[in-house]
């Protein structure tokens, strides 16, 4: 099957429309050009048979004058005066008559004129002057009649024109909205042939950058984005390799950790037990350190591994409408006796709408920001849990009484294993995966966990966009 590539698409798209534009662009110009020519032809036409007209009017006036001079004259001049001016008016009759139809009026004009010539013979010697008679009708009321005539046909003839015109403009309306039509057609039909795949591609690269590697990238289209979906299929069998490699890695290296580990525990669960010979002070002290670190090692292994399985949690969620406020009751109810035990007072106040949220990972979240604000908070300190929601964001605002963020660690605060300068004392045990697990769920909810900056304490700040 022939895939032309996105170049050869666009440029022969473009040919097309500009052949289709070009088309109805040159039949218009055919047509203004056929229109100049007939207006140019009926002006002329019309320039000549008004001169023809004028010319046999005056020409007429001639003829009668002539005439009625030689019935009272009788001089021969007079009759030759009459003669050119009557061959004249034929000429110019002659062109009227070629450009009108059948008129009467010509014919009538031309017997009226051979009349009056018939009229205009010498008179015999010793006749009396009244005996030249002229007819009683003149040429000047059949001059009338085919003037009316000439304009009539002047009128009709540029009546004929203005309709070509009509008819050449519907002509060309026509075939410009055809050629707009189908210059929108192709380009809707190559835009659907081109786009269609480009969101396959898009929808890839999201899927590539959630981490989401489990289905195949297929791209169709032209041949030049096949190929981009092939190099993108590639990349997601690699990054797949990638993935499962570093959790293979993972696991070898946290089983390798862990059995020697276990080995080191035990043995020093021996020395502390006294079966190889009892200890004294100072050895019992290096034996509670050891197994103190120990333990620290052993938790920091298994930290690492489950915060590896909640980054791969965080891509895969349940979503379905979740009310924030039974869940901020919820955590603050589990987390309950904790606070009494460090007598930290816990609050919830406002009112958020409900999110579309996976219910377990959100619960989370919340709880480590709870947990955290317990941890970080002065005895008889309080943990306020404060919702509230703007026209698309819902807010869960978690406020302790704690020594708070420094500012210039606002940035680092959200990454894995970093602990602020800022502690209640070198005792408080974090390991600094808390808030960046509460980053992770956020951030696959489409929402974001911030800091806000306040006067005392730590003021952390959840966004979720609204359930649709």
């Amino acid at each position: 099957m022939l895939h032309p590539s996105f170049r050869t698409t666009l440029l022969a798209t473009v040919l097309l429309i500009a052949g289709a534009l070009g088309a109805a662009a040159a039949s218009g110009w055919m047509m203004l050009q056929d229109f100049a020519r007939a207006s140019r032809e009926t002006g002329a036409a019309a320039l000549d048979l008004s001169a023809a007209v004028q010319q046999i009017d005056e020409r007429s006036l001639d003829m009668e004058r002539s005439a009625r001079q030689f019935v009272v004259l009788l001089e021969p001049a007079l009759r030759d005066r009459y003669d050119d001016a009557h061959t004249q008016a034929l000429v110019s009759l002659a062109r009227i008559e070629a450009a009108l139809p059948v008129t009467p009026a010509i014919g009538q004009w031309r017997a009226l004129a051979s009349q009056m010539r018939s009229a205009l013979v010498p008179a015999p010697t010793g006749a009396a002057e009244d005996e030249v008679t002229l007819p009683a009708v003149g040429l000047s009321a059949l001059n009338d009649i085919i003037a009316t005539r000439v304009r009539e046909h002047i009128d009709a003839r540029n009546a004929a024109l203005l309709d070509t015109l009509d008819r050449s403009r519907e002509q060309l309306a026509w075939q410009v909205l055809g050629a707009v039509s189908l210059a929108l057609v192709l380009a809707l039909a190559i835009g659907w042939w081109i786009l269609r795949p480009l969101k396959n591609v898009e929808r890839a690269i999201v899927r590539l950058g959630e981490g989401s590697l489990e289905t195949p990238v297929a791209v169709n289209g032209p041949s030049d984005l096949r190929q981009l979906g092939e190099r993108l299929e590639w990349l997601r069998q690699r990054l797949a390799d990638l993935e499962a490699h570093r959790n293979r890695v993972l696991r070898h290296v946290s089983h390798e950790l862990k059995t020697p580990l276990a080995s080191l525990r035990e043995g020093i669960a021996l020395l502390q037990d006294g079966v190889l010979g009892r200890l004294n002070t100072e050895q019992m002290e290096v034996g509670g350190i050891l197994d103190h670190n120990a333990r620290s090692l052993q938790e920091r292994i298994e930290q690492l591994i489950g915060y590896n399985a909640t980054q791969f949690d965080a891509r895969h969620l349940e979503l379905r409408a979740t009310a924030l406020r039974a869940l901020a009751r919820d955590v603050v109810a589990d987390l309950k006796l904790q606070a009494q035990a460090k007598d930290v007072r816990l609050a919830v106040s406002g009112y958020a709408p409900p999110v579309r949220g996976d219910v377990a990972k959100l619960r989370i979240a919340l709880c480590n920001l709870v947990t955290n604000g317990i941890a970080f908070s002065p005895h008889g300190g309080t943990v306020r849990v404060e919702l509230s929601a703007d026209d698309s964001t819902a807010r869960i605002d978690c406020i302790d009484e704690g020594p708070g963020v420094a500012p210039e660690e606002v940035e680092r605060i959200f990454e894995p294993f970093f602990r602020g300068s800022r502690r209640a004392s070198r005792a408080d045990k974090g390991n600094g995966l808390g808030l960046a697990i509460v980053r992770e769920f956020i951030a696959a909810h489409g929402g974001s966990a911030i800091v806000v900056p306040a006067e005392r304490g730590a003021h952390f700040r959840i966004e979720l966009p609204h359930a649709v």
